[in-house]
């Protein structure tokens, strides 16, 4: 059985020579919600007299203007402020489109630099000709979530958790349906979530030393935890061994 260290140096050895193209790859998957971080959202708020907008993407702030009520922005939010509320659904259901394609594109990516085999941008959109089952499943996912966490946090984790392999399971069997990876996951990472967890928080070091380099550190840092679980899903998938006997001929002793 493998350990934390051991994804960490297939990952490693994956990457060697490849660290350009992934750290493209991972950028083109961020601004297209393939990662799962936050969407552009447009955000209204009035408050004591005041009104405010914020334009937010991938998390973070981007924009802010406002003013009070009575002043001529804040007269146009009020005026306006449908208006956003439509471009942030609209926004919201492009990208969730293009996300849920992408998120699956990007998880064949990185198994195919844990399978050695020749890597590209194209695979990030790979997914496209099954989009509908892309969509359904990330939705799917994000209310069982949703529900479990309405129990308490524990169960919305621990469900997080249970569910993490299902894009790594349609990137390889596009024919499943939506609820067949999810249940296939939900049984592959029987026994396994307390691994991935430890695996996870092994990066809690270079996560902590990339906050010194204004985030940009993780540009590195992502692909390098992306394709450490890669290989993680290579080894509790049951295909770990069909994939290294290749992988240690491709690199030279």
């Amino acid at each position: 059985m493998k350990y934390a260290e051991d994804f960490r140096k297939i990952a490693r050895d994956a990457l060697r020579g490849k660290w350009g193209i992934a750290v493209i790859a991972g950028i083109i998957a961020a601004l297209l919600g393939g990662t799962g971080k936050g969407g552009p959202e447009f955000k209204i708020q009035i408050k004591e007299s005041v009104a405010t907008l914020n334009f937010e993407f991938l998390g973070q702030n981007i924009y802010s203007t406002g003013g009070g009520l009575d002043s001529d922005i804040g007269i146009f939010l009020a005026r306006y402020g449908g208006f956003f509320l439509i471009a942030t659904l609209v926004c919201a259901l492009i990208y969730l489109f293009l996300g849920s394609v992408v998120g699956i594109g990007h998880s064949r990516f990185h198994l195919s630099l844990v399978d050695q085999e020749r890597t590209g941008i194209e695979q990030l959109f790979g997914y496209f000709p099954h989009w509908k089952t892309a969509v359904c499943t990330r939705v799917l996912k994000r209310v069982y979530v949703f529900l479990w966490s309405l129990l308490f946090v524990i169960p919305g984790i621990v469900a997080n958790y249970s569910y993490s392999m299902t894009d790594y399971i349609l990137a390889e069997h596009p024919e499943m349906t939506a609820s067949e990876a999810i249940a296939a996951s939900k049984e592959m990472m029987k026994g396994n979530k307390w691994r991935l967890f430890c695996l996870r928080i092994s990066f809690i070091g270079w996560a902590f030393l990339s906050i010194f380099t204004l985030g940009i550190g993780n540009l590195w840092l992502n692909p390098y935890q992306y394709v450490s679980e890669a290989a993680f899903y290579r080894e509790i998938s049951g295909t770990a061994n069909t994939y290294s006997e290749k992988f240690e001929d491709a690199i030279p002793v």
